[in-house]
């Protein structure tokens, strides 16, 4: 059989039929070459101490993927003033330890420069923003990252231009941050667990601008100077207190150490005056740690407290004030405390609730001004009574409601308002001392134990002054210039 002469032209093209499906059957099985794509962007960081005066050496420890990084620090109050910025800082990312949230992410410090005395006492935040052009070959496109943090400055001569002094809730600050995995709250930690040690040395979350910043802003624009400092200046720096007249606390003051409480009792029975515009405070004792850097807190594990195990004084306990173990419930501070309170408008109790206290006693120098009466309820319209709220074991008489002072409420104590107010289940049933079914009350109220100590029984306040509530307004301004000079 002879063979079959094709075409030349034919010949070329059968050929280049079966490289083509050579081609796309390698195609069809190769895998896809995958651009090389750009690393995520990101910058965040922490200031070396939270709490300065003028004239300290201010540290930032940031990492970032950047090549370089901008700074801004702001003075946040009743305007935002920007104090301080530098366009390029060299960046470097640094590895995150496995117990950063406890122990902190050691991190060196990317910039440090001298606190100018010219920065007026109050809070700054810290803006970080980082830029670049994306990737070599792919997601080229201009990219930024911003991150913060915050840091205090106090008064370079304490009492001398304010006789009010503002203690930030830093120790909550620090308790609800969980960057690194945990916070002292299972709910958003890592796996659900809970942590017992949080540092300050990591990036922080704050806490100011939903609970002291609308007291800030209210108090500037009324012309009324504060200092400022930290929950652990009251530890640490106790000389403070002895240059003024009123010490507040804002929003949502929950954890405090042994010395923090020992420190202000002491200015109260010298004659000091505390107005706590706050709930839900001095809850939970914690021991500071690392000269400050770190809070512990084992809360309602406080079997597993190294202080526990000891068998010894049981006074350092990590877990609430008000435990049978510790024996001195908040109340005899605050003159109420969250045994006796628990939420409102929150955690699925008095979802249907006013947010208003009623009034009892309006004949009282705090209520001057008002023109509030007898049962009415004021606070209602910016929910002042919400969230978290403190009180105290209640007898009533002809209308009327008295503290029976058994949970350490001071006998000098006057109830002047109340809510209704209860815990969760699920956050009180731990206590082998709780009394299932206990409904409390927010209380409102004022001692005298040497200085004169106001309490509202609630975290939020604050609400009534951003929302211009005269009645808060005017109760809030009958305090400050009564116990402030």
């Amino acid at each position: 059989m002879y063979p079959v002469r094709l075409p030349f032209r034919l010949v070329a093209w059968l050929a280049a039929l079966v490289v083509l499906g050579a081609v796309s059957a390698a195609a069809a099985t190769a895998p896809a070459v995958v651009p090389v794509e750009a690393r995520p962007l990101f910058v965040e960081g922490y200031a070396g101490r939270i709490s300065y005066a003028p004239g300290d050496d201010l540290t930032l420890h940031v990492s970032t993927s950047a090549a370089t990084f901008e700074v801004e620090i702001a003075r946040v109050g009743a305007k935002r003033e920007i104090v301080w910025t530098s366009k390029s800082v060299a960046g470097k990312e640094l590895p995150v330890p496995e117990n950063a949230s406890s122990h902190g992410c050691q991190w060196p410090a990317a910039l440090t420069t001298k606190i100018p005395a010219q920065w007026k006492t109050g809070y700054y935040q810290v803006t970080l923003r980082a830029a670049d052009r994306g990737g070599k070959f792919t997601q080229r496109n201009r990219r930024t990252a911003e991150g913060s943090c915050y840091f205090v400055v106090r008064p370079a001569q304490p009492g001398k231009d304010a006789k009010i002094l503002l203690q930030l809730s830093t120790n909550t600050y620090n308790a609800y941050n969980n960057w690194g995995g945990f916070s002292l709250y299972a709910y958003h930690g890592q796996g659900g667990n809970q942590g017992h040690r949080v540092s300050f040395q990591r990036p922080p979350s704050t806490l100011f601008e939903r609970w002291e910043l609308p007291f800030v802003e209210w108090a500037e624009r009324q012309g009324i100077a504060l200092d400022y400092a930290v929950n652990g200046d009251l530890e640490t720096r106790p000389e403070l207190l002895s240059a003024y007249r009123l010490v507040l606390s804002v929003g949502h003051d929950e954890y405090w150490s042994k010395p923090m409480r020992d420190n202000l009792e002491k200015f109260i029975g010298a004659g000091g005056n505390v107005a706590f515009f706050s709930g839900n405070t001095c809850c939970w004792q914690v021991r500071s740690e690392d000269d400050g850097q770190a809070l512990t807190c084992w809360k309602q594990n406080f079997h597993q407290d190294p202080i526990y195990a000891a068998r010894g004084s049981q006074a350092t306990l990590a877990s609430l004030w008000s435990h049978h173990l510790i024996g001195r419930p908040e109340n005899s501070l605050t003159g109420v405390g969250f045994l006796w309170g628990g939420y409102h408008k929150s955690h699925g109790q008095f979802m249907d609730g006013s947010g208003a206290f009623t009034v009892h006693r309006p004949d009282h120098w705090l209520y001057t001004g008002t023109g509030l009466k007898q049962g009415e309820a004021f606070g209602g319209k910016d929910t002042i009574v919400g969230y978290e709220c403190d009180g105290c074991e209640l007898v009533w008489k002809d209308g009327l409601p008295s503290p029976t002072h058994r949970d350490g409420t001071p006998e000098t104590f006057v109830v002047l308002g109340t809510a209704p107010a209860r815990w969760a289940a699920d956050d009180c049933e731990w206590y082998d001392r709780w009394d299932n079914g206990r409904t409390g009350n927010a209380v409102m109220g004022v001692y005298t134990r040497g200085g004169t100590v106001f309490t509202c029984g609630s975290t939020d306040w604050a609400h009534g002054l951003k929302g211009g509530d005269q009645a808060v307004i005017q109760i809030t301004k009958n305090i400050l210039e009564r116990l402030g000079r």
